[in-house]
């Protein structure tokens, strides 16, 4: 498991009951690793966005910054920005393979396994939203 670099996140993390926590923090390291292995995306920064351990592309700003946190005792999500096309994409690539709410986050409840392969892809297009600017939508453009 990849260690904490920042003890405010560290914390948060801290705070969590044992199985919530497990999850979150299996959540983590999949998106650390599935960081490393998408194209262009770079290192990570690891810090908090409303209090919620957040992921962003700051040296390569290659994507958009990706939340986790629990959205209730027995739910957690991650979140992307509520103003880019991300869930709309996921939607359409994986209608049926996860909750979603709104236009904001994927929801998973803390019993489920986690589509770990298709998770991935929704991971990596939000590392690297910022690279494809026209290819918003799973093939859609914006022209």
């Amino acid at each position: 498991m990849k260690a904490f670099e920042n003890p405010e996140v560290a914390a948060v993390f801290n705070r969590y009951p044992k199985k919530m926590q497990t999850k979150l923090l299996f959540l983590r390291q999949f998106i650390f690793e599935t960081a490393a292995k998408t194209e262009g995306v770079g290192e990570l920064e690891e810090t908090l966005k409303w209090g919620q351990p957040a992921y962003l592309t700051t040296k390569s700003k290659s994507g958009s910054t990706i939340r986790i946190d629990r959205s209730s005792n027995t739910k957690f999500a991650m979140y992307v920005h509520c103003q880019t096309a991300l869930i709309e994409t996921f939607k359409l690539m994986f209608p049926n393979e996860f909750t979603y709410e709104g236009n904001r986050g994927i929801i998973f409840d803390i019993d489920d396994d986690i589509p770990v392969e298709k998770l991935s892809v929704c991971i990596s297009l939000a590392l690297t939203y910022h690279r494809s600017k026209k290819k918003r939508v799973y093939g859609k453009t914006n022209d």
